[in-house]
């Protein structure tokens, strides 16, 4: 079988590349301000360097986590609805 196939590895190697090439790319990015569920405001705020912004429209934190990224796209997309 080709590259990707059942047991090659090819899959697990692309999610680990993706998720070095995100870390470098969204090192460092700030989380917007938002309203959580209860109505409450909280400002932005940024994060460290090889850290982003990560959680939901409703709940913001830094992390390392690529998975959990939540992109300043994102998070305008939150605000708008």
């Amino acid at each position: 079988m080709g590259p990707g196939g059942p047991g090659s590895g090819w899959s697990l190697a692309g999610t680990v590349l993706v998720a070095v090439a995100t870390s470098l790319v969204a090192g460092g990015e700030d989380c917007l301000w938002y309203v959580d569920r209860n109505g409450s405001w909280h400002p932005g705020f940024e994060c460290d360097f090889l850290t982003f912004c990560c959680g939901t429209c409703h709940q913001r934190y830094c992390c390392r986590d690529p998975l959990r990224l939540l992109s300043q796209r994102q998070q305008r997309h939150c605000l708008a609805f």
